[in-house]
């Protein structure tokens, strides 16, 4: 029964790219293996293959699969964000909040560290793409940018609702890009940044906000002197429980803004989804930054078909809450307890989710 499963996920999804009828199969069978095994390790993958073959001829045919599959030349470069965002169900929400934000684990003594660009919904979050940075340092404007267009050149900016990210992605360079691509934002900056506010003064944020009498929503340019932004930006802050500011730069209305910076929580949680919670990304042997690549890109379907799962097993209701108001569940953890269920009673069922991509996603947007 899971042999059948995995040839009608390999038939759903062979549309979509261009591999051989193998590649796809073994693709299918790694995104059926890591959910139903919880690791990514291709080792503990391999046992996951129904029938009589060997556990090392599947190991060795996984091998080959991230050896010489490469995105960007046998998969169009971020050829999974579209089947994700399809099969999670974005396209029907018409817009979703972006979440940026760095993960990275140590294999041995190489360092991974990936650049996330996330989708967030009410309900759910899924990765849409990434990029790699060497060693354990944060990410560069350049890489930021270019993120972004990569995101531009497959959806339009219509379904930006908001871009969140924290006091790491910084900058008016990167910040002017934002705007004249009419993205909305809401950025936490650091206290010590300084700023040129309306009135021509040039001082730090920490400095602006403990001024007596004056409100703490207010408007001015990143930077300060030759070092300064082209456009103007509102400053919304609120005192936090340490003692500490949160304050946050934003393109959009203010109050709305420093409301939405609370969703960027989510791409945390999203990371806790594809480590320790979920799939145990940290499980991997792999090191080549293709490699990982194609991984990531796994990683984000096997995710995007559990927030379908739990879409197609709650509808419009939520998971059950505790007590003290939280979730008993995750929506992520719903849908993967039901796909890892069926998969052992009803592997066709735990499959259904798929057909939400039957019909080859469109590319919208342009490029920027």
């Amino acid at each position: 029964m899971l042999h059948r499963a995995i040839a009608t996920l390999r038939d759903t999804l062979r549309p979509h790219l261009g591999l051989s009828k193998d590649r796809v199969e073994t693709l299918a069978l790694i995104v059926v293996a890591m959910v139903s095994a919880r690791t990514v390790n291709l080792s503990h993958l391999a046992a996951e293959r129904p029938g009589t073959t060997l556990v090392a001829s599947t190991y060795r045919r996984l091998q080959r699969f991230f050896q010489y599959v490469r995105p960007g030349r046998d998969l169009e470069r971020d050829w999974a964000a579209p089947i994700a965002a399809e099969l999670a169900g974005l396209p029907g929400s018409g817009s979703w909040y972006l979440a940026l934000d760095r993960t990275q684990w140590r294999i041995g003594s190489h360092e991974v560290n990936f650049l996330v660009l996330a989708a967030v919904t009410r309900r759910f979050r899924v990765p849409l793409m990434w990029t790699m940075i060497r060693g354990r340092g944060n990410s560069g404007t350049r890489q930021r940018i270019a993120l972004m267009r990569r995101y531009l050149r497959l959806f339009d900016v219509s379904t930006i609702r908001m871009l969140l990210a924290d006091r790491e992605f910084i900058g008016h360079a990167w910040t002017d890009f934002l705007c004249e691509n009419n993205i909305p934002f809401a950025i936490r900056l650091r206290g010590d940044l300084r700023v040129t506010t309306e009135d021509g003064h040039e001082l730090r944020l920490d400095a602006r906000l403990h001024w007596r009498r004056r409100t703490k929503v207010f408007t001015g340019w990143l930077g300060a002197g030759k070092d300064r932004g082209r456009h103007r930006l509102s400053f919304t802050a609120k005192p936090l429980e340490s003692g500490e500011w949160l304050i946050v730069a934003t393109n959009a209305e203010p109050r709305a803004a420093l409301a939405a910076y609370a969703k960027r929580w989510a791409i945390e949680c999203l990371f806790g989804d594809a480590k320790t919670r979920g799939l145990n990304l940290e499980d991997t042997r792999l090191t080549d930054p293709a490699k990982l690549g194609l991984l990531m890109d796994l990683v984000a379907l096997a995710i995007a078909w559990a927030a379908r799962a739990a879409r197609d097993l709650l509808g419009t209701r939520w998971p059950k809450r505790k007590s003290h108001g939280y979730l008993a569940k995750s929506w992520f953890r719903t849908g993967f307890d039901r796909i890892r269920n069926l998969l052992r009673s009803d592997p066709m069922e735990a499959i259904h989710p798929w057909r939400r991509i039957a019909r080859k996603p469109r590319k919208t947007g342009r490029v920027v």
